[in-house]
């Protein structure tokens, strides 16, 4: 016999008082913390929990008792389904106090280290609209509403193209509008999923792993040029065409159409030959007159504006004067070495992935650099004192860690390295924080300032400037 479910406990009248951490709101129910998603410092509400810890609770908005005065109305109709955009309901200058927030503490929490006063946060100039790339997926099992289960309405037709629910790795909410990338995205998506349902093409079915129409990535650059990869779970060449023919004769603005044949288990496309059907194998974002050129598995910036802005605030605390030699680490397509190339005697960038460090190559050539260099392979392994006793010691530092930030053995060789100064661009500033304590030893925290490059979510990127103690 299965053990009876136990029934979690409604707490009626909270307030929240607080947000947290993934996004979430707060509220503190005698000595415990409950984290609570979708709400707002403010709000009275009665909580239902979903899950009981030793020191803390998770629980969702049962009913909505007395709404703050923060809140605003969100412009998606698919808020708290996909699970994306978990602060839409909270006015952007709000946002961009809680991130700033959360800078502070990451600093003061975890670095534990003397810093300066934090730069006010350069928020984004454009808050919908602004993503330039988006991935979707397409599913036969689309995942039902609440409200549609208990409508008791039959749903015979279960396909849908959109985001995977959070927890559910094969249920697939059906996105009717996204507002974070420009509209033509989705009259791309919805498109391709008309005509499949039209025609006939299976839905893919994550737990089976067959189905035709599997995923569609759409990039829309900031120069205008759109690219569109549609990714297959079979091999119907004949469907295949059909379908790509449609696309391109319906979208005539795109300048690349390319598509993945992918009949493995998981979704990633980094491992799969890319085919092009129509236009080019790549599409081209601009930056100060620079061109960078991006591929179907390039790494680029997901807001190209807000990327511009970012960089000019890494290239400010750099204080280059023209004649440094700069390393820039974890360096992917080379964006902000060829960005700061112009200003300097050399740079010296470093990638773990072959690809990425192909497209450095690629855009340092196309826009007629000729002081840079660019070498693939896991960052504790390339470099080494060796590699800088060969390459020079650098005055300068750019690092631009993935969210895990700096392997240990990095940070030792770039103590012993002692640049003068050091660049920290980071997606996770507590991974930062634990970084700058390590680097503390030789270093102290010059500048500091957060950048939004994702509104509306709990996401914030942070640059901080460090000078070589003397």
């Amino acid at each position: 016999m299965s053990k009876k479910k136990k029934e979690r406990p409604l707490l009626t009248d909270i307030e929240i008082t607080g947000v947290a951490a993934e996004g979430n709101a707060l509220a503190r129910v005698d000595d415990m913390v409950v984290f609570i998603p979708f709400g707002a410092p403010g709000d009275v509400a009665d909580v239902k929990i979903d899950r009981m810890k030793r020191n803390y609770a998770e629980g969702h908005i049962e009913r909505l008792v007395k709404p703050s005065d923060l809140r605003v109305e969100p412009r998606c109709e698919h808020f708290t389904l996909c699970g994306g955009c978990r602060w839409q309901h909270l006015p952007y200058e709000f946002q961009l106090r809680c991130k700033q927030q959360q800078v502070q503490d990451a600093m003061t929490r975890i670095a534990k280290i003397p810093i300066p006063e934090i730069t006010p946060i350069l928020g984004s100039e454009q808050i919908w609209e602004y993503r330039n790339k988006m991935e979707y997926t397409f599913s036969n099992k689309m995942w039902l509403t609440y409200d549609q289960m208990r409508s008791g309405e039959e749903f015979p037709d279960r396909d849908a193209a959109g985001f995977h629910i959070p927890g559910a790795f094969d249920k697939v909410l059906d996105i009717h509008r996204c507002h974070l990338q420009d509209d033509l995205g989705n009259r791309l998506r919805l498109f391709i999923k008309d005509y499949g349902k039209r025609n006939g093409y299976t839905f893919y079915d994550l737990r089976a792993q067959h189905g035709l129409l599997r995923t569609l990535m759409i990039r829309i650059a900031s120069t205008g040029e759109v690219m569109a990869v549609m990714v297959f779970g079979e091999d119907d060449r004949e469907k295949i065409d059909a379908l790509l023919s449609a696309v391109r004769d319906e979208f005539p603005q795109l300048t690349s159409l390319l598509y993945v044949i992918n009949t493995k288990v998981n979704d990633t496309i980094a491992d799969q030959e890319i085919l092009t059907f129509s236009g080019r194998d790549y599409i081209e974002e601009e930056m100060e007159g620079l061109r960078f050129r991006i591929g179907p598995k390039s790494f680029y910036q997901t807001n190209s504006r807000q990327a511009h802005r970012l960089y000019s605030v890494a290239r400010d605390f750099a204080r280059l004067h023209g004649d440094e030699l700069v390393y820039d680490l974890y360096t992917g397509t080379g964006t902000i070495a060829c960005f700061l190339a112009r200003g300097v005697k050399h740079v010296v960038g470093i990638e773990y992935v072959p690809e990425a460090v192909a497209d450095a190559r690629v855009n340092a050539e196309v826009n007629g650099l000729t002081n840079t260099e660019f070498y693939a392979g896991d960052m504790k392994n390339v470099l080494t004192d060796e590699f800088i006793a060969e390459h020079g010691r650098p005055d300068v530092m750019i690092v631009d860690p993935p969210r895990a930030g700096m392997h240990e053995d990095v940070v030792k060789v770039i103590l012993n390295a002692a640049p003068e100064r050091i660049v920290y661009v980071s997606c996770n500033p507590a991974t930062q924080a634990r970084d700058l304590a390590l680097l503390h030893e030789k270093y102290d925290v010059e500048a500091i300032r957060p950048v939004d490059m994702f509104p509306h979510t709990q996401h914030v990127e942070n640059v901080v400037a460090l000078t070589l103690r003397k």
